[in-house]
């Protein structure tokens, strides 16, 4: 699999939705950092934000929601948060 920024903005936006659970969040980073190929262009942003996320299971690390904001803007994201009221 090719790790784009795409891919992996959707990943965080999953997991930040709670589409996603943050062991197979933490599960996906590792395989892909064993196992995926990066895009060219991006190689070492990707490679960093998933090396990071890959460690999220610690607690000394962690993975909070500051630290999503800032990788989805390193990935070209603007964020912005909508909360409707609930039915």
């Amino acid at each position: 699999m090719i790790v784009t920024k795409k891919i992996l903005a959707d990943k965080l936006i999953k997991y930040i939705n709670r589409e996603k659970d943050l062991s197979s969040l933490v599960n996906w980073a590792e395989d892909m950092i064993k196992e995926g190929d990066f895009e060219d262009e991006n190689f070492e942003l990707l490679r960093n934000i998933l090396a990071r996320i890959g460690l999220a299971n610690v607690r000394e690390f962690g993975l909070s929601w500051d630290d999503c904001y800032d990788y989805l803007h390193k990935l070209g994201y603007d964020v912005k948060v909508e909360v409707p009221e609930a039915t």
